[in-house]
Parts: structure tokens; sequence; C-alpha cells
């Protein structure tokens, strides 16, 4: 049995774990600590060997949390965000307004728990909200409209990472896909990144298709795929509550990853945009990614 002296673990490798977990891989892990990979890689390796268990399955396109990455996960945000309140315990209580968008396909739990851990936190900031499609977050920032945002794309190089999503084909769980016939589709019906993805991805594998729901709004395209009268992508945090993903066995082509960043004002008050920032990246990393 291990001491109590020899089981405590620095937070720095809690840190750097949970960093790896939210980035997919070493390389994205080290830009976003300013650190080299190798030195990141050591510091996984020191607390896996510390703890005694592997944290990641490693594949060829990144590392993906195992059962007991699940499992030290959620004790890792918690103790980080307890070392943040003992930092902030005796600091100056937190004043003002901050705006801030978020993207309409972030899953309910995030968004709720983005408002409620930084009203908790922070109850004399006045905290101004919007959801909508991110294509429209950069000019907003730009433009002083919104001094925060989460921005999401394929090509998404801008901000400051966040995290990557997969995006992943969703359908009514149960149902098959016939590729004898047209797949019925749904689609976003905006000028943004996702409203092409699925008919550009069907059309370069040559498989027949017909758009079946367009929608402004992914609550709106997620009730076709839950109501089974279509098929769509969604971003695998959306995944479940009545919808499953494609098995790649049922032929549908592979979708590409999309980077989300965070995006602020210039100006913008340093300490509310950190806190915000702390607020999103905890509530995302304590989604399955």
């Amino acid at each position: 049995m291990k001491s109590i002296e020899h089981s405590m673990i620095d937070t720095d490798l809690l840190r750097s774990f949970v960093v790896i977990a939210n980035c997919g891989n070493l390389t994205m892990a080290a830009q976003h600590l300013n650190r080299t990979q190798s030195a990141i890689s050591v510091q996984l390796r020191r607390l896996e060997e510390h703890l005694d268990v592997t944290l990641f399955d490693r594949h060829a396109r990144g590392m993906v949390l195992n059962d007991a990455g699940q499992q030290l996960l959620p004790k890792a945000l918690s103790i980080l965000a307890q070392i943040r309140e003992v930092g902030s315990l005796f600091a100056d209580p937190l004043t003002g307004s901050i705006r801030v968008g978020f993207p309409d396909d972030f899953d309910d739990t995030i968004l709720e728990q983005v408002l409620q851990q930084f009203s908790d936190a922070h109850p004399g900031v006045n905290v101004i909200a919007a959801s909508g499609c991110t294509s429209s977050y950069p000019a907003a920032v730009n433009r002083g409209d919104l001094d925060i945002a989460v921005y999401s794309g394929v090509d998404n190089d801008e901000g400051t990472f966040l995290c990557t999503e997969k995006c992943v084909w969703a359908k009514k769980p149960g149902t098959k896909i016939d590729k004898s016939k047209p797949i019925p589709l749904a689609v976003l019906d905006r000028q943004c990144w996702w409203q092409d993805l699925p008919t550009n991805a069907l059309n370069d594998a040559g498989i027949d298709y017909v758009i079946a729901f367009r929608s402004s709004n992914f609550a709106s395209l997620q009730a076709a795929i839950r109501a089974g009268f279509a098929v769509g992508i969604l971003p695998m945090s959306c995944i479940g509550n009545g919808t499953t993903i494609v098995p790649r066995s049922e032929g549908l082509p592979e979708l590409p990853i999309s980077r989300r960043s965070i995006l602020s004002r210039p100006g913008a008050p340093e300490v509310l945009i950190d806190a915000m920032t702390a607020a999103i990246r905890d509530a995302r990393l304590a989604q399955p990614a």
C-alpha cells in the first residue's frame, strides 16, 4: 500500500493530463501549454507511473481516454477547480459585465454548467449570453458586440485553442440505412461550414441522397434525426438522448474533425475573460470527447 506522502500527486501533472485529454494528442497539448512535446510526454509518463495505470489508448490519429483516464478526469477537474478557488479566496470579488457567444451545437449540459459555474463563482458579474451560429462570432468580437465567444470550424485557425470535436453521422437508434435508396438527409440551412458538409461528403463518396429536412438551428436538426425522419451530421458531444452514431459498416464516408477555439475582444477585462474561459474549459472537459 502506498504511503500518504508517496500517493500525493503534483497538480502540474494533473493539469497536463487534463489538457492532453482535451486536445487528444501531445502536439496540440504541448502548444497549448507552451512546452515541448517531450516534456509533456514525460509528465504523462510520470503520472501514469505514479498511479500505476495507463490513462490513454494510443491510436494513429491521437490519444483517447481509457477507463482509468475517464475515472481520473472528473477528479482532476475538481482538484484544479478547488485550487483556483483557494487562489482567489482572498482576492477582490469580480464585478462588471461580460457578453459571451456560445455555439448552438453545444450540448445543453455544457451550456448549463458554464453558466451555473460562472454565476455561482462570480455573482457580482452580469453575464449577457447568446447562442447561435459561430460563423458570425469573429466579426461580432471584432466589432465589440461580444467580449468572448466559442468559435468552431474545420479550417479554424483563429483564437485560443479549446478542443477538437469529432463530426459524426447520426441517426435514430434501431434504424438502418438502406443505400439502395436515396438517403434522407437533414441539413443546416445557413451560411456556415456545416451547411455543405453532409452533401459534399456524400457527393464525394458517390452516395445518392435527398434533402428531407432543412433547419437553421441544431435543435430542430436533432429533432428530425431523433424522429428517424432523416440522417444528419452532429458534433460527437451531441450524440445521445435519442440519437446514435451511424456505424462505419453502414458505409457512410469519413468526416473531418473541427477545431473549437475561444475568441476574445481586444481590450476586454482580462480577469473576466480568464474566468469565463476557465468555466468553458471545465464544462467542455467534463463531457466525453
